[in-house]
């Protein structure tokens, strides 16, 4: 006798779900992709390779490495913060992390940019230090950091809640302090979330424009990040131009992710193997 299913059988779930990814995934990408090819070969290396495209490319992944290191740290501070102990203001605390998921970018991008230019509550500090954040690439790393953290805290967050704290007494009852209970007990089952965590906060990085456009000043070559630069050519009309470096950016996402997702594949087989 066969079963009842909530949902319809496989073969129509998997038509319906293979309609949806083309006509929101697949097919975009394959219209980005045939207008970049238009340019040919020798057009599309041009414009890709120019030097101004080339330290765009730098800045874009460069500060968000950065920025997901950041948050890959701080971010599991917090998210522990959260979850082990209990303070006043903590439910407010907790949903502030997604703040930066519900404001829009170019709000966030305007009062990082308040806080930190010259005349900034922070800024006219920093400036008489001698380090300039805002028009520079370290205020592209702010807000490339303030737009990823509730990646990674979302992403740890629910893993330590499922740890069992008997494995912490029984490390503890064994001699092990609290540095080899965190690195040899708590790191190993955290480090799946953390490389998601890192994943996630750096591929929205990545793609980020509306909350740098402010802070960078778009300098060329110095402060102008992938995404501001296809901006530049969809305003000068330059639609396959702008198709090649989103093919590049495209490229170089694909790339580093699977990365990735092949050292967090690696980390759980070898936990299990362990």
């Amino acid at each position: 006798m066969s079963r009842n299913r909530v949902i319809p059988g496989f073969g129509l779930s998997l038509g319906y779900a293979t309609l949806y990814t083309s006509l929101i995934v697949f097919i975009p990408l394959a219209a980005l992709a045939a207008s970049g090819i238009s340019l040919g070969a020798e057009t599309f290396w041009a414009v890709v390779s120019h030097p101004q495209a080339v330290a765009s490319y730098t800045l874009s992944f460069g500060a968000s490495l950065v920025a997901a290191l950041i948050n890959l740290i701080f971010g599991l501070l917090v998210a522990w913060v959260l979850v082990r102990y209990t303070f006043p203001g903590k439910r407010i605390a907790d949903a502030l992390v997604d703040l930066p998921f519900a404001l829009p970018t170019a709000v966030a991008g305007i009062a990082l940019t308040a806080l930190y230019g010259r005349n900034g509550w922070f800024g006219q500090h920093l400036e008489s230090w001698g380090f300039k954040v805002a028009y520079a690439p370290a205020g592209i790393v702010v807000a490339l950091t303030f737009i990823g953290l509730p990646f990674v805290v979302r992403t740890v967050q629910p893993v330590l809640e499922g740890l069992e704290r008997e494995l912490e007494e029984a490390a503890a009852s064994l001699g092990a302090n609290r540095w080899q209970t965190f690195r040899r007990v708590l790191l190993p089952a955290l480090v799946p979330a953390l490389l998601t965590g890192f994943a996630l906060s750096f591929a929205r990085a990545v793609g980020e424009y509306g909350s740098v456009v402010f802070i960078s000043g778009n300098m060329p070559y110095r402060t102008e990040i992938t995404p501001l630069l296809i901006y530049s050519k969809l305003e000068q009309y330059d639609y396959a131009g702008a198709s090649a470096l989103g093919m590049m950016m495209l490229v170089f996402s694909f790339v580093l992710l699977l990365a990735i997702n092949g050292l967090q594949y690696w980390s759980l087989r070898r936990r299990g193997g362990g």
